[in-house]
């Protein structure tokens, strides 16, 4: 999944940003911004252009949360709903399982496992605030 690069739209005008700077560090994150540029319901949408604020459960300090997406979309009824959206290996939305041993990698799994969930309860309750909606996709949820 390491694959990176700069996404060119072929509908700049939809990109809420700089439309010459957009960044992907996925194959996942670039799939997902072809579908934002070439989808007409999807009416705006941005890559990493504004933070939310989180509490790391690692070291106790306040950080940026960035998201990889924030899109507007025109429902069937017609309305435009704000919509988060986080690009994540199913493998780090979940605990990992408890080891036996306790490897630097296991160390590692907790630890993300940890931020990513800070993130994402700080998304939540951002987004709720705003009556927005916050998701993280998966490969289930990207048919990869």
């Amino acid at each position: 999944m390491a694959y990176k690069g700069k996404f060119k739209p072929r509908n700049p005008q939809k990109y809420m940003g700089n439309p010459t700077n957009i960044i992907y560090r996925s194959s996942w994150e670039q799939r997902v911004m072809v579908y934002f540029d070439r989808n007409p319901n999807i009416i705006g949408w941005a890559s990493e252009e504004f933070s939310i604020p989180y509490k790391s459960p690692i070291d106790g300090r306040w950080h940026r949360y960035y998201p990889d997406f924030i899109i507007k979309v025109k429902e069937k009824d017609n309305a435009v709903r704000v919509k988060v959206i986080e690009v994540k290996p199913k493998k780090q939305t979940k605990a990992p399982v408890p080891q036996k041993r306790i490897t630097r990698r296991y160390l590692q799994e907790v630890a993300t496992y940890g931020i990513n969930r800070s993130k994402w309860e700080a998304a939540q309750d951002y987004c709720a605030d705003r009556k927005w909606e916050f998701l993280v996709l998966t490969e289930k949820e990207l048919g990869i």
